[in-house]
């Protein structure tokens, strides 16, 4: 797939608010990463000080497609043309770049209004980003125990399994959890006279006497 022809699909850079206003609010509302770093160094994705999605992200002219099957998207800077935008973060109007843009598709973003990530992904390896949330398991929650009048200093954490009403009306009904299309079917690869076969007793022995007929 082309450089150009990932850009048709995924934007990863602010849209001029004078062509599409409306494209322009949804992205600043929904696909802003963070700001992290040096902007807030407490933020969640931030693991031994560098954040773990690694932003802010590198600003380039041209989209290039990496060896590893992800591209490095388009994202220009001011002088090559590219848009900022101006965000209240903590109070505070900051203005930023498309370092901080997550990956979108235009058409998505007009539909739902929400934040939806899409990624090209030409590699082999992407079938574990695919397989791995639908057998991630059920929800989880992380709650403390405490004692009723007392104040420990350290507070026991236990792990449980949290399940809503709506799933449980969706497992007891034997509903499907997940589906797959189109559906996948093994197939079973051989090397040439080296497939699998299958018999019986009884058909072994009418091969045995087709092979030798008249011998008792």
């Amino acid at each position: 797939m082309h450089s150009t022809q990932i850009d048709e699909v995924i934007s990863a850079e602010f849209p001029n608010p004078e062509v599409d206003p409306v494209l322009s609010d949804i992205v600043k509302k929904n696909m802003i990463h963070g700001p992290c770093g040096n902007f807030n160094m407490n933020s969640p994705c931030m693991k031994d000080g560098r954040c773990s999605k690694k932003y802010p992200r590198q600003l380039i002219k041209e989209t290039q497609t990496g060896d590893d099957g992800y591209p490095k998207y388009r994202r220009r800077s001011p002088e090559d043309g590219g848009c900022t935008a101006k965000i209240n973060f903590r109070g505070k109007e900051i203005e930023i770049d498309n370092k901080w843009v997550v990956p979108y598709s235009p058409p998505l973003s007009k539909m739902f209004h929400a934040h939806i990530n899409v990624e090209y992904c030409k590699s082999v390896k992407s079938i574990k980003y695919i397989c791995k949330y639908i057998h991630k398991g059920s929800d989880m929650a992380v709650f403390s125990l405490k004692k009723a009048k007392e104040d420990d200093e350290v507070s026991n954490y236990q792990l449980g399994r949290y399940i809503s009403s709506n799933e449980a009306v969706w497992r007891v009904l034997s509903f499907p959890i997940h589906e797959r299309h189109p559906t996948v079917v093994h197939l079973s690869v051989h090397l040439e006279n080296g497939q699998r076969g299958r018999t019986s007793r009884e058909k072994m022995l009418k091969q045995l006497l087709l092979n030798h007929p008249g011998q008792p």
